[in-house]
């Protein structure tokens, strides 16, 4: 394989696991402990994808990113971010990140990020139009609503329902029926939800 995937994470444990799971899956990677390294080794070279964590000691990850698309908006980046993070998501979607997970994410999932990241022509989930995604938010309850914005917003169950003075548990049943009422799986899946609502 020509091309390359390079990793940037400071932790190291978890970049050379990372690079373990896509090497044995076949792929060419480089790792880095941080964006400026990553960015003075690329010499020209369009890597064919990149993987960075959100928070990086010397440059933010929305930075990073941007300096990857204004070199070349064709490569595909992947951000990886700690629980609660939800927000931050939202800022490198809207910035060009391709797809977001959680940290500790599956690998199979990672797997799959790559795989569409590497193969452009490859479809995504099928994109919903503007007309419906406001359908299914208008579908949500007022309460619903609230929880939502909380996630975007970063919060986790428990602060979440501090904020609306429920519990924690009547948080993850309304959180259950908004995901069902946005035909969503999981928490990337919202971030680009939102992210074309935000668009729109």
């Amino acid at each position: 394989m020509s091309q390359v995937i390079h990793i940037i994470d400071t932790d190291a444990a978890a970049r050379n696991s990372l690079a373990f799971l896509l090497v044995t899956a076949g792929y060419a990677v480089r790792t880095h402990d941080s964006g400026r390294s990553f960015l003075g080794e690329l010499d020209g070279a369009i890597p064919a994808c990149l993987i960075t964590d959100m928070c990086l000691p010397d440059v933010s990850g929305l930075d990073l990113i941007k300096e990857v698309k204004a070199r070349d908006n064709a490569t595909p980046v992947i951000v990886v971010s700690e629980q609660g993070k939800v927000s931050k998501a939202v800022e490198a979607m809207k910035a060009g990140a391709a797809d977001f997970l959680e940290k500790p994410f599956q690998d199979q999932r990672m797997l799959q990020a790559v795989e569409n990241a590497c193969t452009p022509a490859k479809t995504h989930d099928e994109a919903p139009s503007h007309e419906d995604i406001r359908k299914r938010l208008q579908a949500l309850t007022t309460r619903e609503r609230q929880v939502l914005d909380a996630i975007v917003d970063g919060l986790s169950n428990k602060l979440i329902a501090h904020r609306l003075d429920i519990s924690p548990r009547t948080v993850e049943i309304h959180r259950a029926n908004l995901m069902s009422k946005l035909r969503i799986r999981n928490l990337p899946q919202l971030v680009r939800l939102m992210v074309a609502v935000s668009e729109n």
